[in-house]
């Protein structure tokens, strides 16, 4: 008996409804994944998305879960050098992302310094399918990895904040530049202690949505194991589930909602108690922001020449301090004396002094500098600061014999600038404002930074260990004027304002220029890219040392214990494991005088039931 065409078709899947609707998306996302190009592009995809928690967009709740995606696919890669593929290109991602300002003036050089310094995510991407891998975390294993993944991911930050990769722009935890309780915790442990916190909430996410998928599995795993989304083949090598340790999804899912309750905890906690600045006066600065001048041989001059009419515009405001940003004055201020006289006739025009930014060859050392130098009524006071920290590729090219070739893709530096030594505390001319009744400090002690140096935290902790009772950055980002780079540059100086319990301005040629107070909040409004204007700002001066000025970068230092401990351990494992492998004389092992006991066969399959006919009777071999 033959069948009919409709009995030759294949049976309806009985899950028409929304379960087989999310079977059917599952299949179709594991075909996508096992395609090693669509995941490659998954993986770049997911590890930029971070970047939208920062200005522009300043999405900083997304912060929380943006890392999610990208945990989730380096958990589910099948072997452990795919997850750290996964790592690899998610990193890359991240960096051309943070970093896409960029593209205009390093064109495609961008993308292979973000291939490179994405390689610092491999190792973080291996981590965390060691211990997200496979099914439902047990509760030891998830509660490993909401401090392991924090910790990793710290070592990835401190190890690209080292100026020659590119410094510490677009650090997780700077992302929360506008939310006053991450700011009482960069106080307490730095922007460090912010990123683990922000990694420590993804984790636990995650956690809960792996704990999520296992349970919607669980029914069908008993039946359908393959179909479970737990890997069963020879390539699953995550860690193996005890036989006494629950590893159901409420085992993960406790681990996880301890993690994020954890982090409130210690937030709150850091609101109530950690140590608040003490105010201590206030001082009155004024920020000039020439705006866009046409590059030429006559710019130097035009800008000078505008900046000199803004600061006009202050007379009779009784300012204590006037800053300009960065490359304000392009002329070495001793070998243009005439320089030096017009900006000492406008100190004492509008009776304060003038922090200006020199971006020229200097008169009495070899080499191009730029240099914060105070200017008073008298000229010059001797007070300068020559920059440590250059930007690569915009201000100095690292190993130029090797890619001088930079300079021919893209707006890297011809010449390299010359660093400078040691930082520098200066004292202006006018007094700290005091209420009535509490006297008056002879100076304003100010700690000046030049342009990205305000995204190092350990730079603007070594002005405020040495005495300065405000930070100040002059800095130009008038080549990336329509991206997010103003935003971003801004921004950093709230972090380092709460970080360290002191007032922070933020001036730059063409914006955003921005002043913080020393919790971190803002102070007046910004000035913005489209802007040539002089503002003056009100700024509240504090005194107190925070924990992370006591204490430093302790929560990278704890991260590196953590990591340590975690190599140690692995290695303690290995060599047990080795060793009960190989030791003599053990029962069954081989070349131990015990016979080596047989290996079990696979277990016989249960027979197939009979085919059946149309008419329900089986079917007969042979038809």
């Amino acid at each position: 008996m033959e069948l009919s065409g409709d009995d030759r078709r294949e049976p309806k899947d009985e899950r028409g409804g929304p379960d087989g609707r999310r079977e059917r998306y599952r299949q179709r996302a594991a075909r996508l994944l096992a395609s090693r190009w669509w995941r490659g592009g998954i993986a770049v995809t997911v590890g930029a998305l971070p970047a939208l928690a920062f200005p522009a967009p300043s999405l900083w709740w997304f912060a929380y879960v943006a890392l999610v995606p990208w945990m989730l696919l380096a958990r589910s890669a099948p072997t452990p050098r795919r997850a750290a593929l996964d790592g690899w290109l998610g990193g890359l991602g991240f960096m051309v992302a943070v970093h896409h300002w960029l593209l205009p003036s390093l064109h495609v050089f961008t993308v292979v310094i973000a291939a490179l310094l994405g390689l610092l995510w491999a190792p973080w991407g291996w981590l965390v399918r060691r211990l997200l891998g496979g099914g439902a975390p047990g509760p030891g294993r998830a509660a490993a990895a909401l401090v392991v993944l924090p910790s990793g991911w710290l070592m990835v930050e401190l190890v690209r904040s080292w100026e020659g990769l590119g410094g510490p722009w677009g650090l997780l935890g700077s992302s929360q530049w506008q939310v006053p309780p991450a700011l009482r915790l960069a106080s307490v442990g730095g922007v460090w202690l912010v990123s683990a916190f922000v990694v420590v909430v993804n984790t636990g996410v995650a956690l809960l949505a792996v704990a999520g998928a296992a349970r919607v599995a669980t029914p069908r795993s008993a039946t359908s194991p393959a179909r479970s989304g737990v890997p069963t083949g020879p390539t699953s090598t995550t860690l193996p589930a005890r036989a006494d340790v629950p590893t159901g999804p409420t085992s993960t899912a406790f681990p996880a909602l301890a993690g994020i309750l954890t982090v409130a905890t210690a937030a709150a906690a850091a609101w109530a108690w950690a140590p608040r600045p003490e105010p201590a006066g206030h001082t009155r600065v004024a920020v000039v922001q020439p705006g866009i001048i046409a590059d030429g041989i006559a710019s130097a001059d035009k800008r000078l020449a505008r900046e000199e009419a803004l600061t006009r515009t202050l007379v009779g405001r009784d300012p204590d301090l006037v800053v300009w940003g960065e490359s304000s004055v392009g002329f070495d201020l001793a070998d243009r004396p005439d320089v030096a006289r017009r900006i000492a006739a406008l100190s004492r025009e509008v009776g304060a002094d003038i922090l200006v930014n020199v971006d020229a060859r200097r008169s009495d050392r070899p080499g191009i500098f730029k240099s914060s130098v105070l200017v008073g009524p008298d000229g010059p006071t001797g007070d300068r600061y020559d920059k440590m920290r250059l930007v690569p590729f915009g201000e100095y090219i690292p190993a130029r014999s090797l890619l001088g070739w930079a300079t021919s893709v893209g707006k890297a530096a011809g010449e390299d600038r010359r660093r400078g030594d040691h930082q520098v505390v200066m004292r202006t001319g006018r007094d700290i404002r005091h209420e009535e009744g509490h006297g008056r400090d002879h100076g304003l002690r100010i700690g000046p930074l030049v342009c990205f140096e305000s995204a190092f935290p350990d730079m603007s902790r070594r002005l405020t260990r040495d005495g300065a009772q405000l930070l100040l950055a002059q800095s130009a980002t008038s080549s990336f004027q329509n991206s997010w780079a103003p935003r971003q540059h801004a921004s950093l100086a709230a972090v380092r304002a709460a970080e360290t319990g002191r007032p922070m301005v933020h001036a730059t040629l063409t914006g955003v220029s921005a002043v913080y107070g020393p919790e971190g909040s803002r102070v007046g409004s910004t000035i913005g890219t489209s802007a040539s204007a002089a503002a003056l700002y009100d700024v509240p001066l504090a005194t107190g040392e925070t924990a992370y000025v006591k204490w430093g970068d302790w929560p990278v230092h704890t991260a590196l214990l953590v990591l340590l401990a975690l190599g140690l351990t692995e290695g303690l494992r290995t060599l047990r494991r080795n060793s009960g492998r190989t030791a003599p004389g053990s029962p069954g092992t081989p070349g131990a005088g015990a016979p080596e006991p047989p290996t079990p066969g696979p277990a016989p399959e249960p027979p197939a039931p009979h085919a059946r006919t149309a008419h329900g009777s089986p079917a007969r071999p042979g038809r």
